[in-house]
């Protein structure tokens, strides 16, 4: 049975804290010239990784691996305040990539911390944002990652509490496991503002409205890539079959045998290029193409400081 129907939702792709990620990569290879180092993948996608290996970044898991005196950009998912350190100490010049929302996590760590509460952090375990987080108050903050997590807690009965979280967790998963900290915990508040980032939520909005008018639902991104992992999650809880590809190649011909209208979003950190060659394939076969918009994103963050400067300093 051949796809009748394509509808790409809206907003699917990059986020601001991508673009800013991506963009600040290549203007530290402009201005510095090869090789960048880059600690950690710049954003969790292999085709934007591959595409900024060929330019000139090179990544890194430590920077004991950064020659001194180099150039290194800390990721978009943040760091260990000890990574900084050691970055220093190699007279590393360091420029800081963070998403400004994955920082406001890392500054109520410390704000939190300092007013007497205990921290529980939700998130997946071995996440690299998680492991940033966790870095700011090593072995303090007790990381939960489903209900189940909650029961096992033993942090006493403190009199002040409250909840952080990763940026791109489901949103109806994080709800649930708030519920139950706040049963066994009736006196844990909330973040003023919520952690969970505005394209998780966004794109999680948009791909559960998809889910009403297609029968599977392809998301663009990679493995390793969070967000993307959850909006097949949110899709699939709506009752619709949803598949994770990198690219055209990974479509699996058995998932759309029995297809009509074939839904496509994408993770935060899947480039529109990718997108457009599945839509592509299945338009010259025949399929009519459609685009719910169901959240019109505006968001843009400024470059990093301290990238500004040594522009400046160059003149460039």
């Amino acid at each position: 049975m051949a796809i009748e129907r394509i509808i790409l939702v809206n907003p699917r792709g990059f986020c601001a804290g991508v673009d800013r990620a991506i963009k600040v990569v290549e203007d530290c290879i402009t201005l510095f010239g090869r090789p960048v180092y880059v600690k950690h993948d710049i954003v969790h996608n292999k085709h934007v990784v591959k595409q900024l290996t060929e330019k000139g970044a090179v990544t890194v898991e430590d920077p004991d691996e950064v020659p001194e005196g180099s150039v290194i950009v800390f990721s978009a998912h943040g760091s260990p305040p000890a990574h900084y350190g050691k970055a220093r100490k190699l007279g590393l010049r360091i420029i800081d990539a963070t998403c400004p929302l994955v920082a406001k996590v890392h500054l109520e760590v410390h704000r939190y911390a300092k007013e007497g509460f205990t921290i529980i952090y939700i998130g997946h375990k071995k996440h690299v944002e998680g492991i940033g987080v966790l870095g700011e108050l090593p072995e303090k903050i007790p990381i939960v990652e489903s209900v189940a997590d909650v029961g096992r807690l033993d942090i006493g009965n403190p009199e002040k509490m409250i909840y952080l979280t990763q940026t791109t967790l489901s949103i109806d998963d994080t709800a649930k496991i708030v519920s139950a900290l706040r049963k066994r915990y009736p006196q844990l508040i909330d973040p003023p503002k919520e952690d969970i980032c505005y394209a998780t939520t966004n794109r999680q909005a948009a791909i559960k409205e998809l889910a009403k008018r297609v029968d599977c639902t392809l998301v663009v991104g990679s493995v390793n890539s969070s967000n993307s992992q959850r909006l097949v999650e949110t899709a699939k809880a709506c009752g619709v079959k949803a598949f994770l590809v990198d690219d055209f190649s990974g479509i699996k011909q058995e998932w759309l045998n029995d297809v009509k209208t074939l839904g496509i979003s994408a993770g935060a950190s899947a480039p529109e290029r990718l997108v457009q060659e599945i839509v592509s394939h299945f338009v010259k076969k025949g399929a009519k193409k459609q685009i719910l918009e169901v959240i019109d994103e505006k968001m843009k963050f400024s470059e990093p400081q301290e990238l500004a400067r040594m522009r400046k300093e160059a003149k460039l």
